[in-house]
């Protein structure tokens, strides 16, 4: 074996037609590198899904393998594993592999590119105790910081370029959500409506973006008791007439999460959910108009929770208000500076995007059970925000009769 390498540089067909232009991945850049000057930082080194993909346009499937992007003055590279060959290079340009013949040759590789950094900048809310034990180990004359407050801090101001393609994503959750709509009715399961959904978002997102890679788009669709969380999975559950129904779809675009949540009811609605229903609807049209420049996120968690209170309700809320957008998803990612919460004391600039998305929840067995939630997206403009979201909300519309 000792002709075996520990790394490799492979160049294997041409580079993709990048998600963004090459003035934007640069400016993106340009300000990590004015932070890690300002703050003394020789190199940085990310290893979060997010990170990576926000600086070189590269979103790593780990399946256990760690990954990097490491930035200096004068290069950014990633670190990508052999069995993803040429992929990396072709979507990141500079790409370092490693190989799996020798133990730990992720770190050997994370060594070249560092070089002698004395200072350098992780994730101390990504990398692990092994692995960072690993890499004090690879480089044992550097000292270590947490960069991943700033590089949040950065990634949740959008550039224009950005928020053109949120917007495109979120026309695409509309069109997923018509597409669930028209699947909706008494005896469907809940699968063969999220597959509808899925369907109709992944044909749009090749159509309008044929470039970018086709994966992890999904709709989340619960019926009845379901319906009681936000992140609770599709199942076979059939619908019945006066089913509660939870409505999501999530297209995903080059690694950009958007969504579209509603409350729908199957056939009819009872005046108990009806009237919850309304309550929901209330805050989120109060929500929507408080989203402004200035605004801090804590002060709009509160005034929404007054209007909760006020029905005696609020302590069936089961989570914060919104949150922004970007590249986050599911299993990865969450600019977790940018909530409607009352502990976060950020306050909106424009360019940041974030939803208004309230939800209550009514325990099983009581009148109007289920959980109720609407979610649109906004975009903080230079004098109030712009609804980047189409799709209906309430009774009048969300009432599938088939």
């Amino acid at each position: 074996m000792s002709n075996l390498k520990d790394m490799l540089v492979i160049e294997n067909g041409e580079r993709v037609n990048p998600t963004f232009s090459a003035a934007e991945m640069n400016a993106r850049l340009a300000k990590l590198r004015a932070h890690m000057a300002e703050n003394g930082i020789d190199a940085a080194v990310f290893s979060s899904m997010h990170n990576i993909h926000y600086y070189s346009d590269f979103l790593y499937c780990s399946f256990g393998r760690p990954y990097a992007l490491v930035v200096t003055q004068d290069r950014a590279t990633t670190v990508a594993a052999n069995i993803d060959y040429g992929q990396p290079g072709r979507r990141s340009g500079d790409n370092l592999t490693y190989t799996d013949w020798r133990r730990d040759n992720y770190f050997r590789a994370v060594q070249k590119l560092v070089g002698g950094a004395k200072s350098v900048g992780v994730e101390f809310d990504h990398i692990n105790v092994e692995n960072l034990e690993k890499m004090k180990s690879a480089l044992p004359d550097a000292t270590f910081g947490n960069i991943a407050p700033a590089a949040m801090a950065m990634r949740m101001v959008k550039s224009d370029e950005e928020i053109a393609l949120i917007e495109s994503a979120t026309a695409i959750a509309d069109i997923g959500g018509e597409a669930c709509a028209a699947a909706v009715g008494p005896g469907v399961p809940e699968h063969e409506v999220a597959i509808a959904g899925t369907d109709a978002m992944v044909r749009e997102i090749a159509r309008r973006h044929p470039d970018s890679e086709l994966r992890d788009t999904w709709v989340w669709f619960q019926s009845g008791l379901n319906t009681d969380g936000a992140h609770n999975p599709v199942t076979t559950r059939k619908m019945q007439a006066g089913d509660i129904l939870s409505l999501n779809c999530f297209p995903m675009v080059a690694g950009y999460y958007v969504a579209l949540e509603r409350t729908m009811f199957c056939e009819h609605a009872s005046d108990e959910h009806l009237r919850y229903w309304e309550i929901n609807c209330e805050v989120y049209r109060h929500g929507l108009t408080l989203i402004k420049p200035g605004a801090r996120c804590c002060d709009i968690a509160r005034e929404l929770n007054d209007i909760y209170e006020s029905y005696q309700v609020l302590d069936k809320r089961t989570f914060g208000y919104g949150h922004s957008f970007g590249i986050l998803s599911h299993y990865y990612g969450r600019e977790a500076g940018l909530e409607l919460r009352e502990d976060i004391e950020t306050v909106l600039e424009p360019n940041m995007v974030i939803s208004i998305e309230p939800m209550i929840t009514i325990p099983d067995g009581k009148p109007g059970a289920g959980g109720y939630r609407e979610h649109d997206i906004l975009v903080v403009t230079e004098d109030g925000a712009r609804n980047i979201t189409g799709f209906p909300v309430g009774p009048e519309k969300n009432i599938i009769r088939s």
